[in-house]
């Protein structure tokens, strides 16, 4: 009887095991299914018992994972050129430089852009440019050259694009001279590239921060609320937004009205969020060439990183014409900028820059 009992018991304590792991199988079906109908209905308000995962964060100027190459497209700054330029808001980076007449150009990096339909007016190369299409492994896209940068072109390697009627368009409707009209798209340039390695084999040239850039307590530091950067021809002028926390680029020539420097397209005035400005020698070529340009570009020197109404002194170094120029606090730690579009700003040496 004992042993009979024992077994009842035993086999009375299974049932039970199994009826609490049914019931307990159960609740947790049933937890599940009430929070399903429950997300369902609410798609964008979890239970407060379920904590909300936090959105994965990434930059907005660039996707760092992606392999494709970008576009150095050399922009005319022609006082009539200026008026119409377009696209120019999501280049990541835009380069100005000195060229004859005291005038300057824009180098104007386009990266992952496949949005941007009008890009220009296009123009012809200056060699000493292809130097930073070869920093941000770019394809150079041009119309036009100059004899020093037809010879680089082969002795550098540099992969290029020539916008002409196959890619491009010269809007006419503008009634301005005609070498001012000449426009590309991203699209069009991609359609471009035939054999063209497409994958980049570097990083980027800048360091970009997630987190919001705070200038104002390091080694330094200063306002910059307005920045003024003069070229011997063209002015370029900076003011700081403190509610967008951009800077309003404008432009004048020397001696002439400043104006906001908008696109042609939209009437929007151009912003930015990083600026880099700093002084290199140049000098006119020998043997003629209608006052062309060189510079000493390749060494190192000091200049100034600007965001967020601050500037503070850096240092920069660039080892060789394809190098990557290095950007770097005076402590020696590399720079770091916002998320966001950069203007560098390379100015002849000796003319005034104003950070106030």
């Amino acid at each position: 009887m004992k042993l009979r009992r024992r077994k009842k018991d035993k086999k009375s304590k299974m049932t039970n095991k199994k009826k609490i792991t049914l019931l307990a199988i159960g609740l947790v079906i049933a937890a599940l299914s009430v929070l399903g109908i429950h997300y369902y209905l609410n798609p964008d308000k979890l239970p407060d018992w379920i904590p909300t995962p936090e959105p994965e964060r990434r930059l907005n100027i660039v996707d760092i994972n992606s392999k494709t190459r970008s576009f150095a497209v050399m922009i005319d700054n022609h006082p009539s050129a200026r008026r119409n330029h377009a696209g120019l808001q999501d280049a990541i980076i835009i380069y100005e430089i000195v060229v004859e007449g005291g005038m300057s150009r824009y180098l104007a990096i386009y990266k992952d852009a496949d949005k941007t339909e009008r890009i220009g007016p296009v123009r012809s190369a200056r060699h000493y440019y292809l130097d930073y299409a070869l920093e941000n492994d770019a394809i150079y896209v041009y119309h036009g050259q100059s004899p020093q940068a037809a010879a680089d072109f082969s002795t550098l390697n540099i992969d290029r694009i020539v916008v002409g009627n196959n890619n491009g368009w010269r809007d006419r409707t503008l009634g301005i001279s005609s070498e001012h009209t000449l426009f590309t798209s991203f699209e069009r340039l991609k359609n471009s590239m035939g054999n063209i390695r497409a994958e980049t084999n570097q990083k980027l040239l800048l360091n970009y921060s997630i987190d919001e850039i705070n200038l104002s307590e390091m080694e330094g530091a200063k306002v910059a609320n307005n920045v003024t950067v003069r070229y011997p021809a063209v002015i370029s002028h900076y003011e700081f937004d403190a509610e967008a926390k951009v800077y309003k680029r404008s432009v004048a020539e020397n001696r002439g009205a400043m104006r906001p420097h908008a696109d042609g397209v939209t009437g929007r005035q151009f912003t930015f969020k990083n600026i880099i400005v700093y002084q290199v020698e140049n000098h006119n070529l020998s043997g003629g060439g209608g006052g062309r340009q060189d510079l000493r570009n390749v060494g190192e020197g000091e200049g100034y990183f600007i965001t967020n109404g601050f500037a503070v002194p850096i240092t920069w170094s660039k080892s060789s014409r394809s190098a990557q120029t290095v950007y770097k606090h005076l402590d020696g730690r590399e720079i770091n900028v916002n998320d966001g579009n950069t203007f560098i700003q390379i100015q002849p040496k000796g003319r005034e820059l104003t950070i106030e």
